[in-house]
């Protein structure tokens, strides 16, 4: 049951930052700067598939370890490199083989990356801790 909450509160939380952080950083950072080879509109098959498997990695490796010391500081810290790593895979392997692709872009999008990652297992970790408590 701890790993249901887990998940769906993690999807909750990770889903609601990303949309106001992915609102804005459409039209002010991404396309400006590699605009000419982003898509007219996401593929929600390929980001429902993201997503799924992203927070089921967040869950394990972020949400997991705070849920077994109780540590919701832990889930911050853990999810905060996950994300880093997660967000630095995809962003420094476009800088080092794209055409178009800024350092601004690969640091503000693994900024971002541990910033709601770490968030999102916090909230899913306190949450999780709070309802079997």
């Amino acid at each position: 049951m701890e790993w249901i909450i887990a998940y769906v509160v993690a999807a909750i939380a990770f889903g609601l930052l990303d949309s106001v952080y992915l609102r804005w950083a459409a039209p002010n950072l991404y396309r400006p700067v590699i605009g000419e080879i982003m898509a007219d509109n996401f593929r929600k098959g390929a980001a429902l598939a993201f997503y799924a498997i992203y927070i089921a990695g967040m869950v394990y490796f972020g949400v997991r370890p705070a849920l077994e010391s109780g540590d919701v500081l832990q889930a911050l810290l853990n999810g905060a490199l996950v994300g880093g790593l997660c967000y630095a895979t995809f962003d420094l392997t476009n800088q080092a083989v794209m055409k178009v692709w800024a350092t601004k872009v690969s640091v503000a999008d693994i900024a971002w990356g541990a910033f709601a990652t770490g968030v999102a297992s916090a909230v899913a970790a306190w949450v999780t801790l709070a309802i079997l408590a």
